[in-house]
């Protein structure tokens, strides 16, 4: 962990970014990109929004009819295949930068900075990157430099837009032990409840922590949330070669047994899903869901199909019909899409397959 040096970049507000610079007039403007308002009728949920829109409560995964009414003023976009396009851009300028490079989503990535050998020289890159990114494609990104993954993506959402946090190893406790439990990757606002509720509110709480307290939220996921908390994650990038499946998911703000959201939900991840596909030119030969109620009692089903698949039309199909198929009607806290089986059209493309869920 002392010599490993691991950045991550997230785009900021990528949608809504590719949106404003494509038109300008859009600067300064509340934008949201997701599923069409209806003027507060519509279904489905914010893919994602721009800092102004944000300053009015908006955020990502809130049902779209919410979102009109915190903020009709705002301007609706249906999300557009352009951004698989300029995600490939920015993953192929970023492998420029890095001996090792994981693409985890349409618009974030982990980087190896450990060549660098210091803090100082990955700092430097790190702000070549960002200058590169806004002088070729226009748009800011955030990046967080740390010694393992978890802590870059920490460290990357501590200054937001636009900013540049570095973790050093000789300050990470100091850092991370005040920091809020709902910084943790992966812990949302229902699990941030759910500690506080505990008594646990910061870092050092979960430090802190009975184990098997932590066990009876968390699950086999205790141990990891207590290692990430202690500053003892060493976690770097994956060295696994191609990856074989994709996946997007979405925590809704309340729990919800709307089946028009849920539906509509299902089809916006599978356009994100699809446009990412044909970034990397790949097909999948299965489609699979995830359905989380109350509780983090999540269930996954999926089904293979006839050949492998490219079609938006043929994923959405399978999706729907394995929701069909196992949803019991209940109230749903996170729904996800997840193609596995990918068979990729050219081998050359296979170095942006580095995706991490």
């Amino acid at each position: 962990m002392d010599n490993q040096i691991i950045a991550h970049l997230d785009m900021d507000s990528f949608y809504a970014s590719v949106e404003v610079r494509d038109d300008p007039s859009l600067s300064g403007q509340p934008v949201v990109v997701g599923s069409d308002p209806q003027e507060g009728k519509g279904r489905g949920v914010i893919s994602t929004c721009s800092y102004e829109a944000r300053k009015y409560g908006l955020h990502s995964g809130m049902p779209i009819s919410q979102a009109w009414h915190l903020c009709p003023h705002a301007v609706y976009i249906r999300p557009s295949g352009k951004y698989s396009i300029v995600s490939a851009r920015i993953m192929e300028i970023l492998q420029d930068y890095t001996r090792h490079l994981e693409q985890v989503s349409i618009d974030e990535a982990y980087l190896d900075f450990s060549d660098c050998g210091s803090y100082d020289q990955a700092e430097e890159r790190a702000f070549l990157i960002k200058k590169v990114l806004r002088e070729h494609e226009g748009l800011s990104c955030s990046i967080g430099i740390a010694p393992a993954r978890s802590y870059a993506k920490i460290a990357s959402d501590l200054q937001k837009p636009d900013g540049l946090t570095s973790i050093r190893p000789d300050n990470l406790n100091n850092i991370i032990s005040t920091l809020t439990v709902d910084k943790i990757p992966g812990i949302g606002k229902k699990s941030s409840t759910l500690l506080q509720s505990r008594k646990l509110f910061t870092f050092k709480d979960l430090a802190d922590a009975d184990i098997q307290l932590l066990q009876e939220i968390f699950g086999a996921w205790a141990v990891g949330v207590q290692d990430i908390a202690s500053g003892h994650d060493t976690s770097g990038l994956k060295d696994q070669g191609p990856r074989q499946s994709i996946g997007r998911e979405t925590t809704f703000a309340e729990d919800t047994d709307n089946p028009d959201l849920i539906s509509t939900t299902l089809d916006d991840l599978a356009r994100s899903l699809h446009a990412e596909l044909i970034s990397v030119h790949a097909r999948t030969r299965t489609v699979g869901i995830r359905i989380r109620y109350t509780g983090f009692i999540t269930y996954t089903r999926s089904v293979s199909l006839s050949h492998a698949e490219d079609n938006l039309a043929s994923i959405m199909k399978a999706a729907h019909s394995l929701i069909e198929e196992f949803w019991e009607g209940k109230p749903v806290r996170l729904i996800g899409i997840r193609l596995s089986g990918l068979v990729y059209h050219d081998p050359k493309q296979l170095t942006l397959d580095q995706f991490f869920r």
